[in-house]
């Protein structure tokens, strides 16, 4: 009993040895990968004006008064950038 137990258990590594990367990509994906430095500085850039967009559809409904002091700050801050 004890020698297929341990037989198992190796049967066990050695798969999970070769199967690695498909392991790897099925358990723990990568979420967002940038190939270059202006895939990334694009996609920051699309991330900040998203942003930007959903604050300025809020304050065009009701007006600044709509947004809260939080919402106020962020928007400087990405106005900035």
């Amino acid at each position: 009993m004890n020698e297929l137990l341990i037989l198992g258990v190796i049967l066990i590594v050695v798969l999970g040895f070769f199967n690695r990367d498909w392991i790897k990509n099925r358990f723990f994906p990568e979420k967002h990968r940038n190939y270059t430095i202006d895939d990334e500085f694009n996609s920051n850039k699309r991330d900040r004006e998203k942003e930007i967009d959903h604050l300025l559809s809020k304050m065009g409904k009701n007006g600044v008064n709509d947004l809260s002091a939080k919402d106020r700050k962020r928007l400087d801050e990405l106005s900035r950038k």
